[in-house]
Order: structure tokens, then C-alpha cells, then sequence
């Protein structure tokens, strides 16, 4: 019999003898191989939590720079209005319009479109809020209804979201497409 150690896992090779067949038989143990002076002695439940504390996942602020996909993203500050637009042309809000001026670079090798419509915002009660891209349309420079932005090139949007006049945002996600995992900014304290 034959033992190597591959991993932290010890395997052990058995070679067949007599008239059966001569392929040698593998089997991986499912723990380390002890020391010979001494086996480890398992750690309590406390010293485990003392050695891998549960800290809960930074998510970044207002001023930030965030990154998901071919986008880096600036959360610069937040803005409430009721109504978007100009004397003639005009959108009013069901509940208020609030608006996140968002930095956009690309820091990619391309051109790509940054779409404000990919953002989502999130209330305290974790309910999700669409863009609105017809009130982007009645702002003037909203540059988040469909932005080409070349490799290295920077834009600075707004996208606006309808909210009842109630609700406290918490986070907004922002994403380079509607494919990408996107990246959580908080707007606790704004």
C-alpha cells in the first residue's frame, strides 16, 4: 500500500495481488492526514467566531467611485422636484421626482451606452423603483435616456425616479447594462 499526500488529502493507492486484475485501486480520504505526535484539537464555537468575525459588506456612499462592468460610477448628489421640463413642455410627478446626478466614465476599451432606464433605486422596505425615461426626456442635459460614451470619457447624468413623496431611498443600483450583476451605492443620510 502506497500513501501520498496531495492537497492536505491523503490518498492511498492498494495494488491487487494474485489472479484478480492488476489495476491499482484509488481512494481519497475526506480529512488531513493527523501529525504523528500530537492529532489538532477542534475549536470551539467561540474561538471561531473570534477568528472570522461577520462583518457585514461595506456598501459606498454618496462620493464613491463604484465600478460594474466598463462603467465607473460617481454618485454626486440627490435632488426632489415635482415637476421636470420647461414653460411649455412639462412633466409632473404622481408623487415627487427625485433625481440622482450620476458621474459616468467609461474605463473600457470601447464605446459603450450608459441608459438611465438599467438604474434601480431601492426604499427601506427593499421595494424596487424604475427610472422614469419619459421625465428624463423633459429635462434639459438629463444624459441618461441613451449616452454613447467613448473609452476614458466622462458624462455626468441625472436619472430620475418617480417615488411617493413619503419614501426615503436607501441605495441605488447602478448598472454598465441590463445584463450586469450592477453595484449597490447607498443614499442612507442624504
Amino acid at each position: 500500500m502506497l500513501v501520498f499526500v496531495f492537497g492536505g488529502c491523503a490518498v492511498l493507492i492498494a495494488a491487487a495481488t494474485g489472479g484478480g486484475s492488476s489495476a491499482p485501486t484509488t481512494v481519497v480520504a475526506d480529512r488531513e492526514p493527523a501529525d504523528e505526535d500530537q492529532a489538532p484539537e477542534p475549536e470551539s464555537d467561540a474561538a471561531q467566531a473570534e477568528a472570522k468575525p461577520e462583518a457585514k459588506p461595506k456598501i459606498a456612499g454618496i462620493g464613491s467611485r463604484v465600478r460594474d462592468g466598463k462603467f465607473e460610477f460617481t454618485v454626486t448628489r440627490l435632488e426632489k422636484r415635482d415637476r421636470v421640463g420647461g414653460e411649455f413642455l412639462s412633466k409632473d410627478a404622481q408623487g415627487v421626482f427625485l433625481l440622482v446626478h450620476v458621474k459616468v466614465t467609461n474605463i473600457g476599451d470601447e464605446s459603450e451606452s450608459f441608459m438611465g432606464a438599467e438604474q434601480k433605486l431601492f426604499d427601506a422596505k427593499g421595494r424596487e423603483f424604475e427610472a422614469s425615461s419619459e421625465a428624463a426626456f423633459y429635462l434639459d442635459d438629463s444624459k441618461s435616456l441613451y449616452e454613447k460614451i467613448n473609452p476614458g470619457n466622462s458624462v455626468d447624468g441625472v436619472v430620475l425616479f418617480d417615488i411617493p413623496k413619503n419614501v426615503k431611498p436607501v441605495s441605488i443600483e447602478l448598472h454598465d447594462s441590463i445584463f450586469s450583476d450592477g453595484v449597490k451605492v447607498s443614499l442612507a443620510g442624504s
